[in-house]
């Protein structure tokens, strides 16, 4: 009883200004303090864990105003689950380590699916007021799990294809002036990259916040 309502208190104290609206102000801090993808993700799967707890306690006993929280609890759930994919990514582009993030992510959502399954086949009272988000999440869950059992260099090839398709898309709707100067920009940046200072010895390997 009284873990559903810390946990109802804290998704109902989520202030909206300059943050994304599905997190709450303390977990935007603890996203910033973790800069690597793996430690990221740790987070993120703890949060989406929180939010299916919260969602399975209030379904399983009804209360009066439980489906409103229920059904903006699993719209957050939804988009960090979305936010777990976009790290993913975002990793492969900048070819940082995320292997155990993923492999995290995987089983921690098998078990997230499952209990959002077990959910919707009890078929609560109020369920039409928050099928709709239900179905999301669940679809969400099973397409992002399908895509984190997925070999990482295959996972990895994918969005690298999809990026260059998406630049041709874009540099198709250019003109060819714009393209070259565009091409340069970007050959410019990334020869800065590569030569950007560090302190570091050519042998020492960087290592990940815990």
């Amino acid at each position: 009883m009284r873990n559903w309502l810390v946990l109802l208190c804290l998704v109902a104290a989520m202030p909206c200004a300059a943050q994304p609206d599905f997190l709450r102000a303390d977990e935007v801090d603890q996203l910033r303090e973790a800069q690597e993808p793996n430690g990221r993700l740790l987070l993120y799967v703890r949060f989406a864990k929180e939010r299916v707890d919260l969602v399975g306690q209030l379904a399983a006993k009804e209360k009066a105003g439980r489906s409103m929280v229920i059904h903006d609890t699993l719209k957050q759930y939804t988009e960090i689950i979305d936010a777990i994919d976009t790290v993913i990514d975002d990793a492969f582009r900048r070819k940082a380590p995320v292997d155990k993030g993923v492999a995290a992510t995987a089983t921690a959502q098998k078990q997230m699916l499952a209990a959002l399954e077990k959910v919707a086949a009890s078929r609560p009272a109020d369920l039409a007021r928050y099928e709709f988000a239900l179905e999301q999440a669940i679809e969400t869950t099973r397409d992002s799990l399908n895509l984190a059992l997925e070999d990482l260099k295959d996972r990895a090839a994918e969005v690298a294809s999809r990026d260059e398709k998406e630049k041709k898309q874009r540099e198709s709707l250019m003109r060819p002036e714009e393209v070259e100067v565009k091409r340069a920009t970007e050959k410019k940046e990334a020869e800065q990259k590569k030569k950007a200072p560090t302190l570091r010895r050519k042998d020492e390997a960087v290592k990940e916040k815990p």
